[in-house]
């Protein structure tokens, strides 16, 4: 008889092989695998006295707590389905994305109760409203509710094809969309990122990365399918995470770019007696070179690139380390490891394609649209069957990613198609030119966007964020770019700013500074 494929399965099998190792860290709270899913059965109990029935949505607004964590197993075991929204958005976000989904409980930890007053008499569908840490007048009291049930509930038939959870995209230029992503989608990332990534029951991985970001890239089951210890962090800041990563014996998380170059660049007394050897997933935009560079030679960690989308659960490529790897210098190790590189065995299939639908030579120069097809595409949106239409082409998901094939099939990014700059006729990469500029000593991060320019269309604005002590000029940093890359490259234009505009993944809004929003200041 075959078993449908949930990660649901995984938490059947850590319930009988790892009851006592332990699940969660959170502050001063520890759990066991036992306890961990005994909390989740009684708030699975507790949904179903609420009235949520299988296909009905929950949705949370939440930091990376034990009980963020919790909802990935309550609220899909019983079938409903899971909403977990940016908390970063603002309160008419919340409004069209709870609304939009037909949620019929709302959990928030106390930081986003207040946001969701704010609307609640927007929210005619929403049934209850649970606060997950603090009160509200009208709020059920999330460890009270979940403590006055039994760790009992009613199990229903899961298929394969049912919906898990809806992941709203960040909606920069549009309302989000809900991403339908079903168990058997789930279930096939974790497995595909196990074949590529060796995890034990002996690793601690720490929650660097939003839990509702894409489900935490689906370590929220990934852990539980090896039995490993999940470090909840509650905000991402540079010295909590070295404290961490120390005192609990971390041996793995996932970050952005953006975080990466935090961490590296924290002050020498926050990084000092860092353990070697953590490895680290980085993904959400492509990393420069030198910035993996830096993780490995500074810290003595293991860095690995993966590429992919909310709509493929996420992960459709993986930058699989090879044997001649090993002989390289780290500076051309880095260079290949700053590719999105090959399939995962379990993703599907991936072409790099051009608007003929042909696949692009294996040149390494020549650029084409990333498309993918398999087990990790979404279902489709949520209630928006047009969004659907325009990204499912012919069977394939287009994903906006500008792309070249390296002659050993290595996928890189060069750009989201909308990011290009087409200056007098000729495509500049704004991923190159960002690589660039982070090789000159004095220069911590960078993002590149085109604007106007009244000679060639548009051409390249660097908006430079300078390290702690460090100074450099406008002429300076563009006589570098010139130095290393075709003329027509080098950036008509350099800001100095003190922070770039980001998501809560760690992802530069550039509509931001195309738009001329983000506040600059020139040296």
């Amino acid at each position: 008889m075959e078993i449908p494929l949930t990660p649901m399965e995984f938490a059947r099998r850590a319930r009988r092989l790892y009851p006592d190792r332990e699940a969660v860290v959170d502050g001063d709270l520890r759990l066991t695998y036992a306890q961990f899913f005994e909390r989740c059965d009684r708030w699975s109990a507790a949904l179903q006295a609420m009235g949520v029935r299988k296909g009905d949505r929950v949705a949370y607004i939440a930091p990376n707590t034990h009980a963020h964590l919790e909802a990935y197993y309550a609220v899909p075991q019983i079938g409903a389905v899971l909403v977990p929204i940016n908390y970063r958005l603002l309160p008419d976000d919340f409004d069209y994305i709870i609304n939009h989904c037909g949620a019929k409980v709302v959990c928030a930890h106390s930081d986003h109760i207040e946001a969701v007053e704010s609307i609640r008499g927007r929210l005619e569908g929403v049934e209850q409203f649970v606060a997950l840490e603090g009160s509200a007048d009208g709020w059920a009291d999330y460890e009270t509710t979940l403590s006055g049930h039994a760790p009992r509930f009613d199990k229903p038939e899961i298929a394969e094809g049912d919906l898990l959870t809806i992941n709203y995209t960040s909606g920069t230029t549009a309302r989000p969309k809900g991403v339908m992503i079903t168990h058997r989608n789930a279930y096939l990332n974790v497995m595909g990122t196990l074949v590529h990534h060796h995890l034990t029951p002996a690793d601690r991985y720490l929650w660097t990365l939003p839990m509702f970001h894409a489900n935490g890239w689906t370590f929220t089951w990934i852990t539980t399918a090896r039995g490993m210890a999940n470090i909840c962090l509650r905000r991402v800041e540079p010295r909590l995470i070295y404290q961490l990563v120390k005192d609990e014996r971390v041996t793995m998380f996932c970050a952005a770019p953006t975080v990466l170059i935090a961490i590296a660049n924290a002050p020498a007394d926050v990084r000092a007696d860092a353990p070697k050897g953590v490895r680290l997933f980085t993904a959400g935009a492509p990393p420069a070179a030198a910035t993996i560079e830096l993780v490995e030679r500074e810290l003595g960690w293991e860095l690995t690139h993966v590429y992919g989308l909310t709509e493929t659960t996420p992960l459709i490529t993986f930058c699989e380390p090879l044997p001649e790897h090993r002989s390289l210098s780290p500076q051309d190790r880095a260079r290949i490891k700053a590719r999105q590189g090959v399939e995962l065995v379990s993703s599907g299939e991936l072409r790099v394609v051009d608007e003929d639908g042909n696949e692009v030579p294996r040149d390494g120069a020549t650029l084409g649209e990333i498309t993918v097809r398999g087990n990790v595409v979404m279902k489709g949106y949520y209630n928006d069957p047009e969004a659907t239409r325009a990204a499912m082409k012919n069977g394939w998901f287009h994903s906006g990613d500008a792309a070249v094939v390296h002659p050993d099939g290595y996928v890189e990014i060069r750009d989201r198609f909308k990011d290009v700059i087409i200056s007098g006729g000729e495509n500049i990469s704004s991923v190159e030119v960002e690589g660039c500029l982070l090789r000159h000593p004095a220069v911590q991060e960078v993002a590149v966007v085109g604007m106007p320019h009244e000679r060639w269309g548009e051409s390249p604005h660097a908006f430079v964020i300078l390290r702690q002590g460090a100074r450099a000029t406008e002429d300076e940093l563009k006589l570098h770019v010139r130095n290393a890359l075709a003329h027509f490259k080098t950036p008509q234009w350099v800001s100095f700013v003190d922070e770039l505009p980001k998501t809560a993944t760690g992802k530069v809004q550039k509509y931001v500074l195309r738009a001329g929003k983000a506040g600059i200041s020139r040296q």
